[in-house]
């Protein structure tokens, strides 16, 4: 069966913007034009229209997903697949945090007792789950399974103070780091501030802490565009900056 953009833009439930927007940048390109000048779609456009809009689920930008789905290797199967992997965990996610909520209510209601501890479970376990999905793979060949299964037990078993005091340094160096940032200068005293404050939030989640681990994991922010991005949003060069400055402050700027 064939569309035209109207036709295929509400059997997706997207607007006709978006697929002319899809054509312009080359992510989508309608099967032909028809003699009256209209974009017309086919089965193979309409799969690769379900690809695209189940990557945009997942956050993927549209850079990325052009990128993936132009690789030579791309195995349509496999993406499915992932796809369902992706779904299930975020099913997952969504049944702690509904099952959290119901234990607040009833513990509201006086029908139980709720610990503090399982007053954040379903945040923290949401937080990792998201992390996993997002870095797991290049955490682990980073600094190896036990390490990664290690550091995720400390997260999980933190008290509501400690998770209170890690979410309120991970502020207060998110603030120094962007005061910082303008002075252009790594080595001043803003800049190791942020790089010590960098350090304090990372033992909340290492269970040793190494000079050369601090400074191989700001070199990821750099070599990471997914790291880069994250703290490039609001100031350009700030994870190249956030680099400099804890090389400086481990000593390990060569």
């Amino acid at each position: 069966m064939e569309y035209t953009v109207q036709k295929l833009a509400a059997l997706a439930g997207i607007s006709t913007r978006t697929l002319r927007y899809y054509d312009e940048i080359g992510l989508l390109k309608p099967a032909r034009i028809n003699s009256s000048g209209y974009r017309i779609y086919g089965k193979e456009e309409v799969d690769k229209l379900q690809q695209i809009l189940f990557y945009r689920e997942l956050g993927i930008s549209l850079e990325n997903i052009r990128a993936i789905l132009t690789d030579p290797a791309f195995d349509s199967i496999k993406a499915l697949r992932e796809h369902h992997k992706n779904l299930v965990e975020r099913r997952n996610q969504l049944d702690q945090l509904i099952a959290n909520v119901e234990k607040t209510i009833a513990t509201k209601e006086g029908r139980m007792t709720m610990s503090d501890k399982e007053k954040f479970e379903g945040f923290k376990r949401r937080m990792l789950d998201e992390n996993e999905q997002k870095y797991g793979k290049e955490i682990r060949e980073k600094y190896g399974e036990d390490a990664v299964k290690k550091s995720n037990e400390k997260w999980m078993n933190m008290t509501k103070e400690q998770y209170e005091a890690v979410t309120g340094l991970e502020n207060s160096f998110k603030e120094v780091l962007a005061e910082a940032y303008q002075t252009g200068d790594p080595a001043s005293e803003l800049a190791q501030k942020a790089a010590d404050l960098h350090k304090q939030w990372l033992t909340y989640f290492w269970t040793e802490y190494s000079k050369e681990a601090h400074a191989g994991l700001v070199q990821m922010y750099v070599d990471d565009e997914r790291f880069t991005s994250y703290y490039d949003k609001e100031q350009p060069g700030t994870a190249a900056f956030l680099r400099d400055a804890v090389l400086i402050y481990t000593g390990m700027k060569k």
